[in-house]
């Protein structure tokens, strides 16, 4: 089968990796001949179900490791993982990510925290490690998966919004730090896509607003989508693969939205 972007016999860690978005993108750059490393948490049995699928079907090496993303410690070694398992890593896409939903003056700070730890502080612990082997390579692609919540605001998620505004910021600062290196640093800003995470958040918006499920997706969540409709991983997956392509190499600091014109107004 062609290679159209070109990246067959490169590796990748991607956080976050064991369900929704991380896992599709994962299996997006398996596809493409990218060994990878899948990481996230989640039933042991199930997790290397799908690791071996991912294996068998593409024929690259996939591995897993199973990195907290709240220890520095943990994440440090996930990438160490990738330098001694595949002598390289040449992509890190970084989308672990929890979410909570509550008033500011009801958020629990040890939710705000967590938030913080691992939407927003393990981006900076994964790049801080894998930066060193991209620069020893002269090339290298981080992508950070943001959300249309970097860009705008909505109520009752003041944590998320506050990381994902922050990964947006920190994105832009590190691609300046390396761009005559090789290496470009970008954010993807997905609106609403139909993954475990956003069906918890219906369950709690429903709760914090009190009005059904069935009206929260309409009234709430596709509400600001203008194309009212669920973001696709495919249309997900299909950036992603530009910008960690050589045609993406001109391409750095940018916060890119696959939103559904949400953020356009």
């Amino acid at each position: 089968m062609p290679q159209p972007y070109n990246l067959e016999g490169q590796a990748a860690v991607i956080t976050g990796s064991t369900s929704g978005i991380g896992q599709h993108l994962a299996e997006a750059l398996a596809k493409q001949g990218v060994n990878v490393i899948l990481n996230g948490f989640g039933d042991a049995a199930q997790i290397e179900a799908d690791r071996a699928r991912i294996a068998a079907e593409t024929g690259v090496k996939v591995l897993y490791h199973g990195a907290d993303m709240t220890r520095p410690e943990e994440i440090a070694d996930l990438v160490e993982t990738a330098r001694r398992e595949f002598g390289r890593l040449d992509i890190l896409v970084n989308n672990a990510g929890i979410q909570h939903v509550a008033p500011v003056d009801e958020f629990p700070p040890e939710k705000w925290d967590a938030i913080i730890a691992i939407n927003l502080t393990s981006v900076f612990h994964a790049t801080r490690a894998a930066l060193p082997l991209m620069k020893a390579a002269g090339r290298g692609r981080v992508v950070n998966i943001a959300s249309a919540h970097g860009l705008v605001a909505s109520p009752f998620k003041s944590a998320y919004v506050a990381a994902k505004h922050g990964v947006v910021g920190f994105s832009k600062s590190a691609a300046l730090e390396v761009a005559k290196q090789g290496i470009t640093v970008n954010a993807i800003c997905p609106g609403y896509v139909k993954t475990a995470l956003v069906e918890a958040q219906i369950a709690d918006q429903a709760k914090a607003r009190g009005i059904a499920e069935d009206r929260v997706v309409e009234d709430v969540i596709l509400a600001v989508q203008p194309s009212k409709s669920f973001i696709t991983y495919d249309q997900l997956s299909g950036l992603l693969l530009y910008l960690v392509s050589d045609m993406g190499g001109g391409t750095t600091g940018a916060a890119y939205t696959v939103d559904g014109g949400w953020t356009a107004a």
